[in-house]
């Protein structure tokens, strides 16, 4: 195996095995996010992403809008429906392709990181359970956490090897990290903080100098490396403009020539002005909405424990090791101060205590993980090789004993969504929607080609006057709209029109093939439907979020 400085010396037959290990480890993530990826039906806010993603589909229009989240995410599941088709594993696809890419990330910190080091971090990177999870999930999370992986790790890359290419790598994933999810805002001052901690260790153990030496070093290669970090500039400004620049629509276009400067004013000045207004001043001018912060992180640090705990204790372990060593990494630590810190930011950034949420310091705890992975294997395998029977009898015990934990956890991934979960939302249907709206759309195909809708919702509760609202909704469509979610990404799907009534009196006689209620209207629905309908009973939440679907037949 490698020593300290990670150079392996099979790399001189030209067999790499560190690379060759990573890319089994790539193999085998992708295989653990694409395996039944649609087996689990849309959770309330997949639902809107894909809705929204349809209806860009259809119309061909799209611009930022921040209360839905990252266009990357809009952009990649276009591109996948498109080439995949429409369906619930077509619309994570973008998503699971990138969260099973990440552990490949892991080769950018080779050589500040030895090579069973690396290894070892490909694997936390591949298997760690939240990480898994949400790579099946249709939101911009795991995107932003991976491309901001890939910021640290190029900059870590060209500080090891001198090549300018990983600094332009993470000049564009920079770009692609903002552009996934608003929580990469929090990602720069986290990794501010960070890097200061890490400046000011050698001052903290007593070597002043050592710290004055490293700050001048990075003054001199900001002097130095001037012209490639202008051009890293121009790379991160061109792929946010990729990004963020409005497509179609009669006066914003990115594709247009006559249209292409209001673009590039839309995506740097509207886009932040729109992120800034949602998500800091809406938040710091009362009454503000969000969390209490000491029950916010609680549940936070739960939700770590309970999904990433692999991550969290080999991480713990690899920070002190690394810490109290003689040769401490600067990137060992980096990783814990600014997944630490992140504990503490993350939860003020949410407006909810969401499991989705403690993906973004997932990556970076794998960092020291990485390293308190590969020593503890070190040792087991130096244990293993004593002639002691009682050693290897004490090493399979506890690599059973592991095995069987991660297994026990990562089970959680593929298992029937119920309250308690440590990695469902509350909003994730414990149902499989699939049946009723095949049904519904064999109801709908056989209609009789009036102009009646093809999916009536009924009640207060789910009657709205916008039924095909864009991001932000309106205030006073916004719980009648949420009410509805996933189903609007269903009946999208099968290219449904949809209507609203308070009351089923109010159709008259032209009563269209599917009706959706809340439970408390079962009853007089049914009486005023009549006999031909066939009715379905499904839960769109863990709790508390029953409909009642009524089919033709």
């Amino acid at each position: 195996m490698s020593d300290g400085d990670g150079i392996d010396a099979t790399r001189s037959s030209g067999l790499d095995r560190t690379v060759l290990a990573v890319a089994a480890v790539v193999a085998l993530a992708l295989v653990a996010r694409f395996a039944f990826l649609g087996a689990r039906p849309f959770h309330w806010s997949e639902g809107r992403v894909g809705y929204w993603t349809l209806r860009y589909l259809d119309t061909g229009v799209y611009s930022y809008r921040p209360a839905a989240g990252g266009p990357v995410v809009y952009l990649g599941t276009r591109w996948a429906i498109e080439l995949l088709g429409t369906s619930d594993a077509a619309a994570r696809s973008a998503v699971a392709l990138v969260g099973g890419l990440l552990p490949a990330a892991a080769l950018l910190f080779r050589g500040s990181l030895r090579d069973d080091e690396t290894i070892a971090l490909s694997a936390l990177l591949a298997g760690s359970p939240l990480l898994v999870y949400y790579s099946r999930f249709l939101r911009g999370d795991v995107l932003a956490a991976a491309f901001g992986l890939v910021v640290v790790g190029g900059v870590v890359r060209h500080r090891t090897t001198g090549a300018r290419w990983p600094v332009y790598l993470s000049a564009a994933a920079l770009a692609l990290a903002l552009g996934s999810s608003g929580f990469a805002a929090a990602y720069l001052p986290l990794w501010l903080v960070a890097g200061a901690l890490v400046l000011d260790e050698a001052r903290v153990k007593g070597v002043p100098a050592a710290a004055h030496a490293r700050l001048s070093a990075g003054v001199a290669w900001l002097r130095a490396e001037s012209t490639t970090l202008a051009r890293a500039a121009f790379v991160f400004f061109g792929a946010a403009l990729l990004v963020f620049a409005p497509r179609g629509g009669a006066d914003l276009g990115l594709w247009n020539p006559a249209t292409l400067p209001a673009a590039v004013s839309f995506a740097f000045v509207e886009a932040p002005e729109r992120f800034v207004s949602l998500r800091l001043t809406a938040r710091l001018t009362p009454p503000a909405d969000g969390n209490a912060f000491l029950p916010a992180v609680v549940g936070y640090a739960r939700t770590l424990v309970a999904t990433a705990w692999p991550a969290l204790a080999f991480g713990l372990v690899g920070f002190l090791r690394d810490r109290y060593s003689d040769d401490a990494r600067g990137v060992v630590a980096f990783g814990a101060y600014a997944a630490g810190f992140g504990l503490l930011v993350f939860p003020i950034a949410s407006m909810g205590v969401e499991p989705w949420t403690a993906v973004h310091v997932v990556p970076l705890l794998a960092l020291p993980g990485a390293v308190g992975l590969a020593w503890l294997a070190r040792v087991l395998r130096s244990r293993a090789r004593v002639s002691d029977p009682a050693w290897i009898v004490a090493v399979l015990l506890v690599a059973s004993a592991g095995f069987l934990g991660y297994g026990a956890t990562a089970a959680g991934v593929y298992a029937t969504p119920e309250p308690g979960s440590g990695f469902g939302q509350f909003a994730q249907p414990s149902d499989d929607i699939e049946p009723m709206i095949a049904a519904a759309a064999a109801a709908i195909a056989d209609g009789d080609g009036s102009n009646r809708a093809d999916v009536a919702y009924v009640g207060d509760r789910l009657y709205t006057d916008s039924e095909y609202a864009l991001p932000p909704v309106d205030a006073a469509d916004r719980d009648a709209w949420g009410a509805r979610l996933p189903l609007q990404w269903y009946f999208e799907r099968i290219d449904a029109e949809t209507t609203s009534v308070r009351t089923v009196g109010e159709f008259g006689a032209d009563v269209p093939p599917v009706v959706v209620t809340t439970p408390d209207r079962r009853v007089t629905v049914n009486a005023n439907l009549g006999d031909g309908y066939r009715q379905y009973d499904v839960r769109l939440g863990l709790w508390d979020r029953q409909i009642v679907v009524f089919i033709e037949e």
